[in-house]
């Protein structure tokens, strides 16, 4: 099992961070970068504890799809959205919000398991593991930018 955690510092409330994380709309719009779409599943609103949504999206020039389910949600803390199928053995996101100074701190932890064993292993010291952190900060810097737009509207 991999694990990837990082934090982006976002000057805006808590509970709009937490919030806009959570939103599916807002999810898609900060992975455009990956032309990721909703196929199944809740397809807007905010997600809640037990929401199953299904993703396609394309990673590593190749076309995947990933189900998951909210396994937890402590409103405005944390939540946890848990791979039902996919491309890994397993995968599991936490997110965790903190207040910050005059804003919060928004931290991501990815663990995840690759199949294939070894050959997955050594895939993910070379490939997979940049390849999430740089989706995680793409998304994230998006994120922060439309939580910090909303306080100056």
């Amino acid at each position: 099992m991999r694990t990837l955690t990082l934090e982006t510092q976002i000057a805006a409330p808590i509970e709009l961070c937490f919030d806009l994380a959570r939103d599916v709309e807002t999810h898609l719009a900060t992975a455009a970068h990956t032309q990721e779409r909703i196929v199944g599943g809740k397809s807007r609103g905010l997600l809640e504890l037990g929401d199953e949504l299904t993703f396609e999206a394309v990673h590593l020039g190749v076309k995947q799809k990933l189900s998951s389910r909210v396994v937890e949600c402590d409103r405005p803390h944390r939540f946890t959205d848990q791979m039902i199928s996919g491309a890994f053995r397993s995968l599991r996101h936490i997110h965790e919000f903190a207040p910050s100074g005059s804003g919060t701190l928004m931290r991501d932890i990815l663990e995840w398991e690759s199949p294939l064993g070894f050959l997955g292993g050594v895939a993910d010291r070379l490939v997979i593991e940049r390849h999430l952190r740089d989706f995680l900060v793409q998304r994230n810097k998006e994120l922060k930018r439309i939580a910090e737009a909303r306080l100056r509207i």
